[in-house]
């Protein structure tokens, strides 16, 4: 089924999601054996999508993924290839040009490039702000805000202002905002990308723990392989545009995940195989 996303962590929240069914290019399409179905426990599936903008760019081309509950699935590839796109239309901001869009639950958290909190709310009251626009009583929010913001070690700035906090704090802030619906579903949007290295490693290990302990399932969109290597459970690799797939990793190392883990030749290989693929589908 095609479900709307109605946890996307910013201002598009109370706006129309668009999920327009995809109309076969040919006749021949049309009358084409049904694709088989994805494999089971599939939140969101991605069968052979490709995107055109208005302006006539193709921004995706054949485009397959799958992620099921229980995975954490990194997007990397070259600026301009089509991830933020494909978050978008898994997210229901937009439509897909061509191919199909399965989407099994409506439980969707959204983490943007930018925190986009609300400069006039302290941390509390911005994160309460997407369980309030849902309709849930005073009480209701109030817990979900306490028990998100001590989740994401926020406890004790909830009378803080953005303009008081770091970039770190305030991503963490915007984490904290999505989790008050209890997603199935976490698409980020590279939240991580204009943080230092260092507070960029202690939010992918608080954010693997996260993914341990709520048990959902995220679709991560990076620059950083070795970010993309140390957070995922399976990496896939995108060439310039039109965004293909290149190739698709599994990464073999145990959720929670050893901040060492960095340190060890496996990694540093499999980061290596990573970056080869993203260089051979940038040139």
């Amino acid at each position: 089924m095609l479900s709307r996303s109605t946890s996307a962590g910013s201002a598009l929240d109370n706006l129309p999601r668009k999920r327009a069914p995809v109309v076969p290019t040919s006749a021949s399409a049309a009358q084409a054996a049904p694709a088989p179905a994805p494999p089971a426990g599939t939140l969101i599936d991605f069968a052979d999508v490709a995107m055109q903008f208005p302006n006539g760019t193709v921004a995706l081309s054949g485009v397959d993924i799958n992620v099921r509950r229980g995975e954490f699935v990194t997007v990397v590839g070259p600026s301009g290839c089509g991830k933020s796109t494909l978050l978008r239309i898994a997210s229901g901001l937009e439509s897909a040009s061509e191919g199909k869009v399965q989407v099994n639950t409506d439980r969707i958290g959204y983490v943007f490039q930018d925190a986009t909190l609300l400069a006039w709310r302290d941390v509390r009251r911005n994160v309460e702000l997407l369980a309030e626009l849902n309709g849930r009583s005073k009480a209701e929010r109030a817990a979900k805000a306490a028990e998100a913001i001590e989740l994401v070690g926020l406890k004790g700035f909830e009378k803080h202002l953005p303009r008081q906090l770091s970039g770190g704090m305030k991503m963490r802030a915007s984490l904290a905002r999505s989790l008050t619906l209890d997603p199935e579903l976490f698409l980020f949007d590279e939240p991580f990308g204009a943080l230092d290295e260092i507070t960029r490693e202690r939010l992918n290990d608080e954010l693997i723990k996260l993914f341990v302990e709520k048990k959902f399932a995220g679709m991560f969109i990076t620059h950083s392989v070795s970010e993309a290597v140390y957070i995922s459970t399976k990496v896939v690799v995108m060439s310039g545009r039109p965004g293909k797939i290149v190739e698709t990793f599994d990464v073999p190392f145990p959720m929670p995940r050893d901040p060492e883990i960095r340190y060890t030749p496996e990694f540093g290989e499999l980061v290596g195989r990573v970056s080869h693929a993203l260089r051979e589908g940038h040139s």
